[in-house]
């Protein structure tokens, strides 16, 4: 049994933004989902945790070893998936695999092979092993991603944004993929799509302005809103008048019209009716509730 513990960790920048503020979590094996929009702070979250970046303050621990005094230590037993990786032109799957299966330090070369032919059938990749990684589609990407993270069988694997763009036949082999990883390792999984956690993952956090704003089971935090949350569907010319009178949490468009989702512990008023939230409603009212308290913006 692996556990990842992050304890109190703070991080600015030098244009005075804060990153991280004052983050904590622990993190045992399987998937954990990390989710927040766009500048919550979860790809510095990610960086440091990669040893990428040093954090102003805080400790993070990797099976009681503390990997920010010792990064060489853990860069052993991690595979990293950031939101964007540079590919050589002209170099195929498999060479590019091998050459950073060397960099990982897997020097035998015939134990080399076998890992590398091992990840590419993995990631279904192993037809277009000669091909180009740069030649590649951008989910065929993610999934080579994947097959390079996985190298030197890993016990933290950290994976930032990586459906972002995927279509959605792509974004199921990508968390048919993931799910293959098991249970004996620590995968954190960094994302803004409620799908990928709500699919994959037995545990998640919310991030915001550089904070954890709400952690726990997906089941849990959604059966904790039961009661909570109401819909109405109006037409467009009617929405100014509904965001001055109530809490609304998200909105979407249904055949032209605007669903609302409003947060309330009683009816609202004429209209709405009582449902049974989704793991969205958790995440977008964890939001609002996060605006509502006046936190600035984190850029990450």
């Amino acid at each position: 049994m692996h556990t990842l513990e992050i304890k109190n960790l703070c991080k600015s920048y030098t244009n005075g933004v804060k990153a991280l503020d004052n983050v904590s979590l622990t993190i045992s094996n399987g998937m954990f989902g990390l989710l927040g929009p766009n500048g919550a702070g979860k790809s510095s979250l990610m960086r440091t945790l990669a040893t990428l970046q040093q954090p102003d303050s805080g400790q993070v621990l990797f099976s009681g070893m503390d990997i920010l005094r010792h990064p060489q230590q853990l860069r052993g037993q991690l595979g990293y998936l950031p939101q964007d990786f540079g590919v050589y032109p002209k170099i195929s799957a498999t060479q590019l695999l091998d050459h950073l299966a060397i960099l990982k330090g897997i020097l035998d070369k015939k134990e080399r092979k076998e890992q590398v032919m091992a990840l590419l059938q993995q990631t279904n990749l192993y037809t277009d092993r000669k091909r180009a990684v740069s030649t590649f589609s951008g989910g065929m990407r993610q999934r080579f991603g994947i097959a390079q993270a996985l190298l030197g069988n890993p016990k933290l694997i950290i994976v930032d944004e990586p459906t972002a763009g995927l279509d959605p036949l792509e974004r199921n082999r990508f968390h048919d993929l993931l799910s293959e990883i098991g249970e004996n390792v620590v995968v954190l999984l960094s994302t803004h799509i409620v799908e990928d956690v709500h699919d994959l993952c037995p545990e998640m956090a919310v991030m915001a302005s550089g904070k954890v704003i709400l952690q726990g089971k997906p089941s849990l935090l959604t059966e904790k809103l039961k009661g909570l949350v109401w819909r109405k569907t109006i037409s467009r010319n009617e929405l100014a008048q509904h965001q001055a009178e109530f809490d609304i949490i998200s909105t979407r468009l249904i055949g032209g019209k605007v669903q609302l989702h409003v947060l309330s512990s009683i009816n609202p008023g004429t209209g709405f009716e009582q449902f049974y939230p989704e793991l969205e409603d958790v995440y977008f009212s964890a939001l609002f509730g996060s605006q509502a308290s006046g936190k600035g913006g984190a850029v990450c």
